[in-house]
């Protein structure tokens, strides 16, 4: 099966199934019990292919030739501490935000390390290879708060947009949806290669040419050709009503404006970056602003040598393409969010699989490295201005007060306000505790 036909046959994406099915598999997440956090959202920034910690917040100026790298540290705005040059915008707000510069998980498997940051929870056993999806695996943090919190304002609780976590070689490692939970509550999936991101979303729109008077008439005309035909099963009676409420969208699609950037000023599209990173930032922003709990947003490049997967020319790749469109979009969120009021209840959370290696290739890249890297979380009564953990001299290992990565996700649970006695229920009813480590209470 090629990508394009992965994609349209929506394995994992509702809109691959067209959006009567879409909005029929929203249907089914339950509402959520009370919670005890201050924080009613996340989006979670997701730098696909694991981002060196010497080029982000862990800069190593005084370690020898080989191992420190070209950049050098900059003050920030809190006095002590330094994050690299390429982070400037990022820099001015350190008080807003705080740093776990121990975080580990110890394999440096893309595939292990996409599943621990993104559930906090190792993956079932596999025969061989990475870790891909699969139902066996614990759910997602998005779709762990789908299910608990349920789906509001026409909206699914937890989207991933612009695209999957993957590359050439693993279209979508494990992690990404809802595991043993069930399909139910995966992720609202919106990886079209073609979609730019706050554009009309494919199969969210009424084909071109076709406008709402025509639009009315063909729904009247399907629904008249549906009254003439017995309809006695629950599943197609259920089909039908979601099929109406598809109609409905695209006749309106009120709730649905909130992927769209049309209304949104050119000044904030300018302060986000127009790329597709910065766009789907702003969109995450405003999904999280409509309603949706748990937003998704990995780094857009699908090959490992456009992503941080940096092997080769680390230096280059993080000062030309992959910094600077983060340090742009991420600062502006916290502008955003602060503005409006929501950064005190919207957490912010910033990862990769692992960190690279202290020493330089011969490739002037970084390999992979789960030994130690940098994770970095604002808002939802998260302090900011703190650096939590130190990594050593040459940024291999946890010097003091190492995080595993089980513990970071525990941490973005706490502020959420599910702890380790918080359960969801598989589909035939079983309990699970899927908040495995100890939150980072330092931090709040």
């Amino acid at each position: 099966m090629n990508r394009r036909a992965f994609l349209q046959a929506g394995l994992f994406a509702p809109i691959g199934l067209g959006l009567a099915d879409a909005l029929f598999l929203q249907s089914q997440a339950k509402a959520s019990p009370a919670r005890s956090g201050a924080a009613k959202a996340c989006i979670l920034l997701y730098m696909t292919g694991g981002p060196a910690q010497h080029e982000t917040f862990d800069p190593k100026p005084n370690a020898p030739d080989g191992i420190r790298g070209e950049y050098r540290p900059i003050a920030t705005s809190v006095p002590g501490i330094q994050i690299c040059e390429l982070l400037p915008r990022l820099a001015q707000r350190a008080h807003q935000y705080s740093i776990l510069r121990s975080t580990f998980h110890g394999s440096d498997t893309h595939g292990v390390g996409v599943h621990y940051n993104l559930t906090g929870l190792l993956h079932a056993p596999r025969r061989q290879g990475e870790p891909q999806t699969d139902r066996r695996d614990p759910p997602c943090m998005g779709s762990v708060v789908r299910q608990l919190r349920g789906d509001r304002n026409g909206l699914p609780a937890a989207v991933q947009l612009p695209r999957p976590v993957g590359d050439q070689n693993n279209a979508m490692w494990g992690g990404q949806h809802a595991g043993f939970l069930g399909p139910r509550y995966d992720p609202l999936f919106l990886f079209d290669e073609t979609w730019r991101p706050g554009d009309p979303m494919p199969g969210f729109t009424a084909p071109a040419g076709v406008d709402p008077q025509r639009q009315t008439g063909r729904s009247n005309l399907l629904q008249s050709m549906q009254d003439q035909r017995p309809s006695d099963s629950t599943i197609e009676r259920d089909y039908e009503r979601f099929q109406q409420l598809a109609f409905d969208v695209l006749r309106s699609g009120q709730a649905w404006r909130a992927f769209s950037l049309d209304d949104e000023p050119r000044q904030m599209l300018d302060r986000y970056g127009d790329n597709r990173f910065g766009r789907s930032c702003l969109v995450a922003r405003r999904l999280i602003e409509a309603g949706v709990a748990f937003v998704t947003v990995p780094w857009v490049y699908r090959q490992s040598e456009q992503n941080f997967d940096t092997h080769s020319q680390n230096f280059r790749k993080m000062k030309d393409f992959l910094l600077p469109p983060v340090d742009q979009a991420f600062s502006a969120l916290l502008d955003d969010l602060s503005a409006r009021g929501m950064l005190d209840e919207t957490v912010i959370a910033w990862t990769g699989e692992f960190g690279r290696t202290p020493r330089i290739n011969g490739s002037a890249g970084r390999d992979h490295w789960g030994r130690v890297y940098s994770t970095v979380l604002a808002g939802g009564g998260i302090r900011g201005g703190r650096v939590i953990g130190r990594s050593d001299p040459q940024g291999g290992v946890p010097a003091d007060t190492p995080v595993h990565t089980s513990n970071f996700v525990a941490t973005i649970y706490h502020a959420l306000g599910f702890t380790g006695d918080t359960r969801v229920t598989d589909p035939i009813g079983r309990p699970h505790y899927v908040v495995q480590g100890t939150p980072v209470r330092e931090l709040f």
